[in-house]
């Protein structure tokens, strides 16, 4: 049985801003630890901002591709949840299997909101959280963070700590402006959490997607599935970040990635604003899963508003 999901137009809880002193907990709740060196600078750059960050038991685990078996994994999730020492979760990359830990699982109840910080495979957990009431960060990895350009870290370190962000500005598309609740998201990661007890009440919301290493046939037939299983119908808008990767196979006849969007979305008759500086292989803006924030398909700007 699913939890109880709360619905798009109620109260989010945000997590007490971050003060420097405060202790933040590191797990690895999907693919297995690879990039040691961009990890332990990962781990610098947040020491750097005056918090304290412990890294826990059996985040260097490995099972295959996973970071250790399923229930290691979960546990690693819960103990950081439930120990009230961390204020904040890092999460130390992404790759696959946070999925997996959403299966039987159920979030402790009455408790309290803590920063989850991710991208990528850290979908599945901000988007079943998110259900919950919770906001979270969909924002730079460990192993992601030092690459990261000077403004996207300070976005990221301003946005736990409780400050005001500013716009994002991309290509608009037109369909007029929209306010609703924005859910970032990797389009993979989100369509498969479709149908299960951890999507998201997503009326009225403001889907933001981005994804790496899918040709297009295959963001065509992710988009489609919204389509066909009436997804879309009740969204008020979309932001699209940085598909990398996702060129068609040299030598097959192809749409681009680029034509398989504008034919997937353009036609729905919402504000839709492309080229936003969030996704895989470039800067990665910190962005709040479940914040209320005004898109402006004319415009092209995706602006976050405070909370109520």
């Amino acid at each position: 049985m699913s939890q109880p999901r709360a619905e798009n137009g109620g109260a989010m809880r945000y997590p007490p801003p971050l003060q420097p002193g405060d202790r933040l907990r590191v797990i690895a709740p999907s693919g297995a630890l690879r990039e040691l060196e961009s990890f332990n600078q990962g781990l610098e750059v947040w020491r750097s901002w005056g918090f304290g960050v412990d890294v826990g038991p059996g985040v260097g685990d490995r099972w295959g591709y996973l970071a250790g078996a399923d229930g290691d994994r979960r546990q690693q999730l819960g103990q950081a949840l439930a120990d009230p020492t961390y204020k904040g979760i890092l999460c130390a990359r992404g790759g696959y299997g946070g999925a997996r830990l959403l299966e039987g699982w159920h979030w402790p109840q009455a408790m309290a909101a803590k920063w989850l910080i991710g991208f990528s495979d850290i979908t599945s957990l901000l988007w079943s959280l998110g259900g919950q009431g919770i906001v979270g960060v969909h924002g730079p990895l460990l192993t992601t963070l030092a690459a990261e350009p000077d403004w996207s870290q300070q976005r990221l370190r301003k946005l736990v700590m409780g400050h005001c962000l500013p716009v994002l500005q991309g290509e608009g598309w037109g369909g007029g402006v929209a306010t609703g609740r924005l859910w970032p998201a990797n389009l993979t990661v989100a369509t498969h959490l479709l149908g299960t007890g951890h999507e998201p009440d997503l009326t009225g919301a403001i889907l933001a997607f981005e994804d790496v290493t899918e040709a297009p046939y295959r963001i065509d037939r992710l988009l489609t599935h919204w389509r066909m299983a009436g997804k879309l119908v009740a969204v008020k808008g979309i932001a699209l970040g940085r598909f990398s990767r996702c060129e068609p196979p040299e030598g097959v006849p192809s749409l681009t990635v680029a034509e398989v969007l504008r034919d997937r979305i353009g036609d729905l008759g919402l504000p839709v604003v492309s080229g936003l500086p969030f996704g895989h292989d470039g800067d990665n803006a910190a962005l709040p899963v479940g914040a209320i924030a005004r898109l402006d398909g004319d415009a092209g700007r995706l602006e976050l508003l405070p909370p109520p």
